[in-house]
């Protein structure tokens, strides 16, 4: 029987083209190497005519950022009636928007982290949390635009209010989580190993931690007590569910052991499109739970829709 033709969607017009462009590579030489036909689409604009024209039998979605993992190219498949991989509209946009996002989430019983929505303008010269706190975009992936204040800075950072901030006025003001941090991937419905991720040489996960090579590492299954283990992995598949995911995805959580023995566990987020590249994490699980890269993308064809 003939193997389904895969247009790998890679590229895009977000700030983290490059990381696509890479788990787009990196996705398309597997998804051949296990004999599947392979067409590599470097999305633009005109990515509707592209696939109208081409007409895979399923898209596999390799974007990262906006306009990938936000809902639109997912709209963009459903209208266009393709197959495609990971999440579909809804959850893309919810679990891409941290606001609604983490409301979603303590509505399902799972752990956040205290945190208020703001316009960046309004923060300020004064504090709008007590130090240490986050700031985060509402609406970016791999850490772009995340900056950590720290418990003896005086005032809030000059760079929120720069006019050249490049990450819109709308940020989520979050409470610092001190601790180890932990990840896990759920495919479909099954939670897989829990990985800590150790930044090397960097102060948190931020994007070079991510991508580039020893800028991290990365060890599974975490050295945890079993029930804190389980834990992860049970509010991995609850936030997965929540938010409607389908297909992979991976949520990120802080784990704080200094006052007691068995801790605080928070969530942060869930991402629907997890990287892809050498240094991804998700690969990474997936072979600890006996799943080759060839296997786990595989999989992910063979579990496309729409409707998502």
């Amino acid at each position: 029987m003939a193997k389904k033709h895969v247009a790998v969607l890679m590229g895009g017009i977000s700030a983290e083209r490059p990381v696509s462009l890479s788990s787009g590579k990196a996705c398309a030489d597997a998804l051949e190497a296990e004999g599947y036909p392979v067409t590599r689409v470097d999305v633009g604009h005109n990515i509707g005519a592209v696939l109208a024209e081409l007409r895979p039998d399923v898209a596999f979605n390799a974007l990262h950022g906006p306009y990938g993992e936000d809902g639109k190219i997912q709209g963009v498949l459903e209208y266009l009636q393709i197959p495609y991989t990971h999440s579909g509209v809804l959850a893309s946009s919810l679990a891409m928007n941290k606001k609604l996002a983490k409301r979603i989430a303590a509505a399902a019983g799972i752990p956040v982290a205290e945190s208020r929505v703001m316009d960046r303008h309004a923060i300020g010269s004064k504090h709008p949390l007590k130090p240490p706190y986050v700031v985060k975009p509402v609406s970016e992936g791999s850490s772009f635009g995340v900056v950590i204040v720290k418990e003896d800075q005086a005032h809030p950072p000059q760079r929120l209010s720069a006019s050249d901030w490049p990450y819109g006025d709308i940020v989520m003001v979050e409470r610092y989580v001190h601790g180890r941090e932990f990840t896990c991937a759920v495919m479909g419905d099954v939670a897989l190993g829990v990985c800590e991720i150790q930044p090397t040489g960097h102060g948190f996960y931020d994007y070079d931690a991510k991508y580039a090579p020893g800028g991290s590492k990365h060890e599974i299954p975490a050295k945890l007590s079993p029930n804190i283990y389980q834990t992860i992995q049970k509010l991995s598949l609850k936030a997965h569910q929540a938010m409607g995911c389908r297909g992979v995805s991976r949520s990120d959580f802080r784990y704080d052991d200094r006052f007691s023995e068995n801790g605080e566990v928070i969530w942060l987020e869930v991402n629907t499109q997890p990287g892809m590249t050498p240094t991804s994490l998700v690969p990474e699980i997936a072979l600890e739970a006996g799943h080759s890269f060839g296997e786990l993308l595989s999989w992910m064809v063979e579990d496309a829709s729409c409707s998502r």
